[in-house]
């Protein structure tokens, strides 16, 4: 990616308007903990290998889901990890989302959304179909 963590975070405070690096740390943990659990093999680690030195480990590291999850779950799943409402998880995630889709080509980009259910692009601030 050649941005450093700091920077990711900076990136993050700022997209999804949180008031504290502490704040956007936190999401991109949740965020990309949910995001690792629905994708697997080469996809998951080529896109790990785009992140920061930790944030490739909680893609990486994951527990697999057991069902794949549309749009709408994928934020609930974050709000329910973070406590947040909808709203403030959908924050989260398109910000986290975002920054991600950044760092990956399109190609990378379209082998991770053909693991997720069809809507997710929105999610990553893409129209579909890339």
């Amino acid at each position: 990616m050649g941005i450093s963590l700091e920077e990711l975070l900076e990136q993050v405070r700022e997209r999804g308007g949180f008031t504290s690096r502490q704040q956007a740390a936190g999401a991109v943990e949740n965020v990309l903990a949910v995001l690792g659990a629905h994708l697997v093999g080469d996809d998951r680690t080529d896109l790990a290998r785009l992140l920061p030195a930790g944030c490739g480990t909680l893609l990486a590291d994951a527990e697999p889901a057991g069902e794949p999850l549309p749009p709408s779950g994928f934020v609930d799943a974050v709000a329910a990890r973070t406590g947040e409402d909808t709203a403030g998880a959908r924050r989260a995630v398109t910000a986290v989302l975002g920054i991600v889709a950044g760092a990956a080509d399109d190609a990378l980009l379209r082998r991770v959304l053909t693991q997720l259910p069809p809507g997710h692009a929105g999610l990553f601030g893409r129209t579909e179909p890339i």
